[in-house]
């Protein structure tokens, strides 16, 4: 096996060394998912990175069974599936009922339909060392995607000016591991594991360097959105986003006041000002939402 191979001592450290890296990046969003199972909800996370670092570990394990000398890449991807799926089982069982849905649908799209859609095309369509080519392009371009897809976070960060959806050791680790991953590639001659690594370590320096420039900054709060009347409740008290708690004062309905009492009201003939009516006939009930 090449990445085993003696004839190639540096590049099985290399390979080694990635595969300790990687397997700490994949466990960076550790803190991040045991913080939403302590507080039973993704509070704002997004899956698709998830989704698709997925999709990625099974195209490379795809591409190292096919070129049948990369045992380094079978080890920390398989390792990358285990850890990425139970990632994707925590966040389905946590996610508000639209984000379960949106999950549901690209996991089916893209890790059962566009995966199993490549597996058959790269069979039927080619063989021998021609399939090894077309399958290293389609890794090139869906780990480019693994890289873009933090650029969600990275617009977060700069609309919020919070790098609290951005942990600076995932950052790292991903900088890290994108260069050992190029350097690994390069000595196998392998271009396919060498060039989206390139990018990889673009991103994670713009990552790192948001981090620097925010991490010290007042947090951006959104403008609140204009309460409709959509959230107005059947009680008549509101709810607004965020889940701000609001006092909303309601009057009850005030007592029909009798003849007798208007009489009363009526200024005497002495010029003298009656007493004013009780304070409780009109009552403020003050609710919280």
């Amino acid at each position: 096996m090449a990445g085993l191979s003696l004839q190639h001592p540096m590049a099985f450290a290399f390979g080694l060394l990635g595969n300790i890296i990687s397997f700490m990046t994949y466990l960076a969003p550790l803190p991040t998912f045991y913080r939403i199972y302590k507080s039973k909800s993704t509070q704002g996370f997004q899956s698709v990175p998830y989704v698709v670092a997925l999709f990625s570990a099974m195209l490379w394990i795809y591409y190292a069974l096919l070129k049948s000398n990369e045992f380094l890449l079978i080890t920390i991807n398989s390792a990358g599936c285990v850890i990425e799926t139970l990632y994707i089982v925590m966040y389905l069982l946590y996610a508000p009922k639209k984000a379960k849905l949106f999950t549901a649908k690209i996991l089916l799209l893209l890790n059962v339909g566009v995966f199993g859609l490549i597996l058959l095309l790269t069979l039927l369509l080619s063989a021998g060392q021609h399939r090894v080519v077309v399958l290293g392009w389609v890794c090139v371009a869906f780990s480019v995607s693994v890289f873009v897809a933090p650029l969600s976070i990275i617009r977060q960060v700069v609309r919020t000016r919070s790098v609290e959806f951005m942990p600076f050791s995932l950052s790292l680790s991903l900088t890290v591991s994108a260069v050992v991953w190029f350097l690994y590639g390069l000595l196998i001659k392998d271009k396919y594991v060498a060039l989206p690594n390139v990018l990889g370590f673009s991103f994670g320096v713009v990552q790192m360097g948001l981090y620097a420039l925010y991490r010290n900054a007042t947090p951006r709060v959104p403008p609140a959105k204009e309460v409709t009347d959509d959230d107005a409740a059947a009680d008549g008290t509101f709810k607004l986003p965020g889940e701000h708690v609001v006092t909303i004062a309601k009057l009850t309905a005030v007592p029909a006041v009798s003849p007798q009492l208007q009489e009363e009201a009526k200024p005497a003939d002495n010029g003298t000002t009656p007493a004013p009516a009780p304070a409780n006939d009109v009552q403020l009930n003050a609710e919280q939402v």
